[in-house]
């Protein structure tokens, strides 16, 4: 059975140390994406990994934590505006609705967008469909469970 999801709600990532964050729902978009700065491809003992922060000091949830991964690769989006670009996206765990699930998000830099996180059409495929009268539904239920 499919969850009915608003446009907009709260969501957990534990591994990037985020809770509650503000999440745009946008069937408009293929994948998922995350506000980050300081993208970049290294190379640690002979490893190579993604390392970037998470969102911009502006931001209420900013902890100026550098993040790595090795788990990612790049992948060609394509903008509301017809650009196609080249990001890296990397795999972690959103928690909503109080499940966990797997997510692959692509890391953008989004500083001039209202919300840090979009859910697109291949993470919200086959588990929602989208109320766009509603909002905050998974939040609202995880606020009434404590």
């Amino acid at each position: 059975m499919k969850l009915t999801i608003g446009r907009v709600d709260k969501a957990d990532f534990p591994d990037l140390i985020l809770e509650n964050i503000d999440i745009k729902i946008d069937s408009g978009a293929y994948t998922s994406s995350i506000h980050c700065s300081n993208i970049q491809e290294i190379t640690e003992n002979e490893v190579n990994l993604i390392k970037f922060t998470l969102l911009d000091p502006e931001h209420l949830l900013y902890n100026n934590k550098e993040f790595t991964s090795k788990d990612y690769s790049s992948t060609i989006v394509k903008s509301s505006n017809g650009i196609s670009e080249t990001r890296f996206m990397i795999r972690t765990e959103i928690i909503i609705f109080n499940k966990t699930f797997p997510i692959f998000l692509t890391l953008s830099e989004r500083k001039d967008m209202k919300y840090p996180i979009l859910l697109g059409r291949k993470f919200l495929n086959k588990k929602f469909v989208i109320d766009t009268a509603k909002k905050n539904l998974s939040f609202k239920l995880k606020e009434t469970n404590k």
